[in-house]
């Protein structure tokens, strides 16, 4: 991949004061977010098919990350939250609860639990799905178009992340929110402040449309009541 990093700092003050009235995720609120920028822009999550062309899905699936329980400790298990750009946030979070506390209720729960690392013991096996993943439009409608990754609780503080491209185009990284100064209206107050790294392979991506879908991210972010809850 050759992605273009773009690292800010996004006020959620009020977002986070609704999150804790609510008792919502906060990874529900960034996908929440994520899936509406990237249906306003969706350039930003298309990719080349088996022929070149540049494909777009209409629907925002984002694959993410979620600790579960498993028989050698927590274990990160690939999930794909579908509809992002529609859904509420209260929705999503009570799915992600779910499969975090019943994972093998799940598809893909269910195939870690009896295929995903015996999997990775066959001779080219990683190595043939990643082939057909990053071509086939009827694989990319089950694995997601758009990546994030939530790594904040292991920062402790505030902090960017940077990673590797995944498969998908677009990929969102939820660094640390923290307490700090910020201008408001002039003023300088104490705000809840989240490091957020957007990565976006620049290959089938422009700037231009890069640059807006930032921009969306983050006015969604930084406003909750433009989202469903």
């Amino acid at each position: 991949m050759a992605p273009m990093t773009a690292v800010v700092q996004v006020d959620v003050t009020e977002a986070w004061a609704r999150l804790d009235a609510v008792d919502a995720s906060p990874t529900a609120y960034v996908l929440a977010c994520v899936g509406r920028a990237v249906v306003a822009h969706p350039e930003v999550h298309a990719y080349r098919d088996w022929l070149g062309r540049l494909a777009v899905h209409p629907q925002v699936n984002i694959a993410t990350m979620i600790e579960v329980p498993s028989t050698t400790g927590l274990f990160p298990l690939a999930y794909v939250v579908r509809n992002t750009e529609e859904r509420s946030v209260g929705e999503m979070s009570t799915e992600l609860r779910d499969v975090k506390t019943r994972p093998g209720s799940t598809e893909y729960g269910w195939l870690m639990e009896r295929w995903g690392r015996a999997a990775g013991w066959l001779p080219g096996f990683p190595s043939l799905v990643y082939f057909v993943s990053r071509r086939s439009t009827t694989v990319r409608r089950r694995i997601g178009t758009v990546a994030v990754s939530s790594v904040g609780m292991m920062l402790g503080g505030s902090g960017a992340v940077i990673s590797v491209m995944s498969l998908a185009s677009l990929q969102v990284l939820v660094g640390g929110a923290t307490d700090r100064p910020w201008i408001v209206d002039g003023e300088v107050a104490v705000r809840r402040v989240l490091d957020v790294t957007v990565q976006i392979d620049h290959r089938v991506v422009d700037g231009g449309p890069a640059a807006r879908f930032g921009s969306a991210l983050r006015r969604l972010l930084e406003n909750p009541d433009l989202v469903d809850w």
